[in-house]
């Protein structure tokens, strides 16, 4: 299992498409071939944008289904932030 602190890449605004981007290829993507299990950690993370959340994780339920999200987990996310995500993820699962 690997645990990403986004707000050490982010801070308390993660907006950074490109930046999501790079986490996913070079962090999130190697894991989750190697069969582990992926945290998103956004403790102190206040907002995201929606962008930025498309970037993290759009390619994972592209490549992987649904299955993604059994190894991906979301902690510590505010009320806005759980919204965004499930915005994307029921967005990725009715294009599939």
């Amino acid at each position: 299992m690997i645990v990403i602190n986004l707000f050490k890449s982010t801070g308390s605004f993660a907006e950074d498409k490109d930046l999501a981007r790079e986490l996913r290829i070079k962090e999130i993507l190697p894991a989750l071939s190697q069969d582990k299990k992926v945290i998103l950690d956004f403790t102190q993370v206040e907002f995201v944008t929606q962008s930025f959340i498309h970037a993290l994780i759009s390619d994972l339920i592209r490549k992987y289904n649904s299955a993604a999200l059994e190894k991906v987990q979301f902690k510590n996310c505010n009320n806005t932030i759980k919204k965004v995500i499930e915005i994307v993820t029921d967005y990725m699962q009715q294009i599939d």
